[in-house]
């Protein structure tokens, strides 16, 4: 079927005029007032969307992020029913991004048009195709610097955040708007009530603008979506990238290189690369405790959905969003799926569009329907397996502490002994890669420490964020330390290290809502990737030795001296298989997600004051019992292993 070709998934129900006969033959029509018309505790697609209302305003932000002494005006593009304009008030799904004109939206990249007077025409994803017929607004809100709005990006710091938090306000009756021709303009068709939604950067400005505490802001939908800018660029000072504020900030900004380089400029002085530590530069773009935003002072409810094997944004941005949010007492809901950087509507598209719809009904409509009444967490713990659980992570999870031992076994006795590595470059000059550090784990290597479990003889599963803890001396002030958690064992499994992240996007479509010439509502259709293997890594943490006591107080080792050092590794929920073996290797320079230099420094490990601690669900009375003793004559484990780099999107 052509791909602009007008298609509907519902038939459009029409609101009528009810013509009254007077007398003398005279016809006086008398026209129903336009209401949202629901169904089994869902909204009915009732409003025409091709005759829907499209336009666009300036909404006047706070900011003046390029210092040319005007606040910045946030460009608004906004398709909402015709009856907006007739008395019916509607709630908005706002979609704020920084990539309509450059890297696009969703699994196609769309990116939005107009028509020759500069009035929309496309809007990118399908939110607008299924909900404006449904009575909502859509919004898609150029970030401050980008594409129509005034001002310079600044990668996550206060004028993205306050730029969006503007629009919110403005449907609030809180903040000024301008059409194109400069009269100014209120949302009159508006409730007020608004749901901000977008995976990547575009959830980011959800998660942010939540933050605020800005009133008016139901719900939030933030898709593998930041939480801490510090934490998207590095992890207890180990930098994943180089220059990564001002790269991204230029990335993102489409006008001339000269206008916003003094802002780039600030943005690289400020994230402090050569230390990679934390300063009051990224307290602006932390929203969970941060000088724009806290977590605490979230009203919104929140509907998160991350891939637990995202090495873009990763699984700690979620997982510590996440426990925020479950300490002041949020209303919230999690999908986690095994993929990388994926939507969830390349994900298991059918459920989550009949969710998301329910889930917006519930918060924006205040439609009582079941969005509230079931279980709290969907998980999906294999290729398109999901179970559902009353929270995340799994109620029920117990610690199991493993400790690597001189013979190279990991298990629940203290260990003995000590081992040592350096922190030696590897054929790529910049550390050694994963496929590298967890090949042939028996066999000694200069660059790591590898301890393997026995077979573990029950299936059990990770739920939430493991832990590693070492003693170790080094022979200078500081060294990169990386720790993998390591799953031994044949299995086929979401191929999330493949282009792709875990889908293979397929030539068939499925159309959800409705389409107009310019705009259909049909995408490519989707399937899970798999791969069978011998090993995968579970989890993943880095850290810089002299971050040992405080990302904010970094203090150099003393040469030949013995510190304690514990840092989490990203979250994860995982099945482990029964036979399969579980490792902790322990090495110098990630050459894969990070950028350092090896240090060359000599890194001594004592066995008995280090340990790694697993969450974990399992049957056995005593958690103890899931790890065997270790017969290590036996297995040798796999000799070559080759783990693609997992690529990054900005989708």
């Amino acid at each position: 079927m052509p791909r602009r070709s007008l298609r509907r998934t519902a038939t459009l129900a029409t609101l009528t005029a009810a013509a009254l006969i007077g007398a003398g033959g005279i016809a006086n029509a008398q026209v129903a007032a336009p209401r949202i018309v629901v169904k089994d505790g869902l909204t009915q697609p009732v409003f025409s969307y091709k005759d829907a209302i499209r336009e666009h305003v300036y909404v006047e932000s706070p900011i003046d992020s390029d210092h040319d002494g005007k606040r910045d005006r946030v460009s608004v593009d906004i398709v909402r029913p015709k009856e907006s304009d007739r008395g019916l008030k509607v709630p908005v799904v706002m979609d704020a991004s920084p990539y309509y004109d450059n890297a696009g939206r969703g699994n196609e990249s769309e990116r939005k048009t107009y028509d020759a007077a500069g009035n929309p025409v496309k809007f990118p994803l399908y939110y607008d195709n299924y909900f404006v017929p449904r009575g909502y607004a859509f919004l898609a809100v150029d970030m401050i610097g980008t594409t129509r709005s005034d001002g310079c990006p600044t990668s996550g710091g206060a004028p993205d955040v306050l730029g969006a938090k503007a629009v919110v306000d403005w449907l609030n009756g809180r903040a000024k708007a301008y059409r194109p021709d400069g009269s100014t303009v209120r949302a009159g068709w508006s409730t007020g009530r608004t749901g901000m939604i977008g995976k990547s950067y575009d959830g980011t400005l959800a998660n942010g603008v939540a933050a605020t505490g800005v009133r008016g802001l139901e719900t939030i939908v933030p898709i593998s979506a930041i939480s801490s800018w510090y934490d998207y660029s590095r992890m207890n000072g180990v930098k994943y990238w180089t220059d990564e504020q001002p790269w991204l900030a230029d990335y993102v900004d489409t006008d001339p290189a000269a206008k916003c380089a003094a802002v780039r400029a600030e943005l690289d002085q400020g994230e402090d690369d050569a230390t990679g530590n934390y300063n009051a530069y990224w307290s602006e773009s932390n929203y969970r405790h941060g000088t724009v935003g806290n977590v605490g002072d979230v009203r919104a409810s929140v509907f998160a959905f991350h891939g637990v094997n995202d090495l873009n944004v990763k699984t700690d941005h979620f997982s510590r969003w996440w426990q925020g949010l479950a300490e002041r007492g949020v209303t919230r809901k999690v999908w986690l799926s095994q993929r990388g950087h994926v939507d969830p509507f390349d994900t298991r598209r059918e459920e989550w569009v009949a969710t998301l719809h329910q889930w917006f009904d519930h918060e924006l409509h205040k439609i009582r329907n079941d969005a509230l009444r079931e279980p709290r967490a969907d998980i999906e713990t294999g290729p398109d397996q999901w179970i559902t659980q009353r929270d995340w992570p799994s109620p029920g999870t117990r610690t199991l502490t493993l400790r690597p031992d001189q013979d190279g076994s990991l298990g629940t006795e203290r260990g003995r002994g000590t081992a040592t590595y350096t922190d030696a470059p590897g054929p790529r000059g910049q550390g050694h890669s994963e496929g590298d550090l967890v090949a042939d784990p028996t066999t000694a290597k200069p660059y790591r420490l590898a301890y393997v479990s026995g077979p573990v003889p029950a299936t059990a599963r990770i739920s939430g964020t493991p832990s590693a803890q070492l003693k170790v001396k080094l022979d200078k002030p500081t060294a990169n330390l990386t720790a993998l958690l390591v799953d031994y064992g044949e299995d086929t499994r979401v191929d999330y290290l493949g282009s792709g992240g875990g889908i293979e996007t397929l030539a068939t479509e499925s159309c959800h809502g409705e389409s107009t010439p310019a705009d259909d509502a049909c995408y490519k259709q989707t399937r899970t990737k798999t791969v069978t293997s011998p090993v995968n890594v579970i989890g993943r943490g880095w850290l810089d030795a002299q971050n040992h006591r405080s990302l904010s107080d970094p203090r150099p080792l003393t040469p030949g001296k013995y510190y304690g050092v514990r840092w989490q590794t990203l979250s994860q929920d995982y099945v482990v298989k029964k036979g399969h073996r579980l490792a902790l290797v322990v090495a110098g320079t990630d050459a894969d997600y990070t950028t350092e230099t090896p240090t060359g420094a000599q890194v001594t490990v004592d066995l008995a004051g280090s340990s790694v601690r697993i969450p974990v669900i399992a049957d056995a009375p005593d958690v103890s019992a899931l790890i065997a003793p270790e017969t290590r004559e036996s297995w040798r484990g796999p000799v070559n292993v080759v783990l693609p780099r997992q690529p990054r999107t900005f989708y």
